[in-house]
């Protein structure tokens, strides 16, 4: 009987510590690298406000794909400026939005009211996700405007999600988007129309006031930077938008975007392509400049076998970046998405953050923990 006892104990602690390593991921054998470039900042998570999300990728024997996700500290009730990312969206909605003028398609010229110069879709598009173009991605918003791109994400499913502002312009608030007129395939004209959107209300999720100072027309205000009027679009939001575009076939026809085969494949392309092939300076913007993850803190070319389709920002020393890393040649693929605040000094618009010496580093080196880890398995 006393032996059976001390078996089924036995068995119990054998059960538990098996349970317990069951239960650690990747994510978590990743994090907890005694590698410095992690462990500067998993010695206090907090400080950076890190989040991540790591999701496994799973076919089954029909190529049918699921997924397990993996989250560190995720919460959308914890505010971080989305920086550059929502030029994601500012794309895919402006797409959505050409496919419902009829005659027109991404490879069409469009001129912006009061506005002499004339783009082109396709072209803006291809700055925006090669080195993160702020003039490009305003263009195309122009589009779009506030109205209809929240709405638009609302109604897939992806929320929350709030933009109100433009990116790096004065009176980048203002709620007047302006008329857009496009050349149709027919060399025909067709405009949209001015509109008055509707003016956001003031965040009041937690972290949107930040820090303890911040510098305005060169001036120190000694009180925390309110983020409030500012765009909003969580972590998750951000990765399941990815996960939306990279496999529309998981999900419901009303939570895909409305594109085309040609329009998705273009943006998948222009997301992996480099600098260097959408003909940008090489050494300027060297192969890593928006792929912070496995590649952000070197110059080095990135591997032809590797194709990372992501979007990152980094703003007011926030980092982010959003990306499906692919190795055909290895059969490694999985996502990632990971934002954090390098701000030591707790100023904002100082131009004073840890980018070179923290964030880059950090994410550069949880890619590659992952992809090891994904290669090994």
């Amino acid at each position: 009987m006393k032996i059976c006892r001390i078996f089924i104990i036995i068995t119990l602690i054998f059960l538990m510590f098996g349970c317990s390593a069951t239960k650690k991921n990747i994510l978590q054998e990743a994090l907890a690298s005694d590698n410095p470039k992690i462990k500067n900042v998993m010695s206090k998570p907090d400080d950076f406000e890190l989040q991540i999300i790591y999701t496994q990728i799973i076919r089954d024997k029909n190529n049918q794909v699921s997924f397990k996700d993996f989250t560190y500290h995720l919460n959308a009730d914890n505010y971080f400026y989305p920086a550059s990312t929502v030029k994601f969206p500012f794309a895919l909605i402006a797409l959505e939005k050409l496919n419902t003028i009829p005659g027109t398609s991404m490879y069409n010229t469009f001129k912006i009211d009061g506005n002499p110069a004339t783009y082109k879709f396709t072209d803006e598009m291809s700055k925006v996700f090669a080195v993160s173009d702020n003039e490009a991605s305003n263009h195309l918003f122009e589009l779009i405007g506030f109205d209809y791109l929240n709405e638009g994400m609302s109604a897939k499913g992806l929320s929350p999600f709030r933009i109100s502002h433009r990116i790096s312009v004065p009176d980048s608030g203002n709620p007047l988007v302006r008329k857009v007129t496009i050349t149709k395939e027919d060399g025909t004209l067709v405009s949209t129309e001015e509109k008055l959107n509707s003016i956001s209300k003031s965040l009041t999720i937690k972290g949107v006031k930040k820090g303890k100072g911040y510098y305005k027309n060169d001036e120190l205000i000694s009180e925390p930077f309110d983020f409030s009027q500012k765009n909003y679009y969580p972590l998750e939001t951000l990765h399941n938008t990815l996960k939306r575009l990279v496999f529309p076939e998981a999900f419901s026809a009303s939570e895909r975007f409305n594109l085309t085969k040609e329009q998705r494949d273009f943006v998948l392309f222009s997301m992996s392509n480099l600098p260097k092939n959408a003909g940008y300076d090489a050494k300027e913007y060297y192969d890593g400049y928006c792929k912070f993850f496995m590649f952000g803190d070197t110059k080095e070319n990135i591997p032809a076998n590797i194709k990372i389709y992501n979007k990152v920002g980094d703003a007011y020393g926030t980092m982010i970046d959003c990306a499906y890393i692919v190795d055909v040649e290895n059969k490694v693929e999985f996502m990632v998405s990971a934002t954090l605040l390098v701000n030591k000094d707790g100023i904002f618009n100082d131009d004073n953050y840890d980018y070179d010496a923290i964030g880059f580093p950090f994410l550069a080196e949880l890619g590659r923990q992952l992809y090891a880890k994904n290669l090994k398995k």
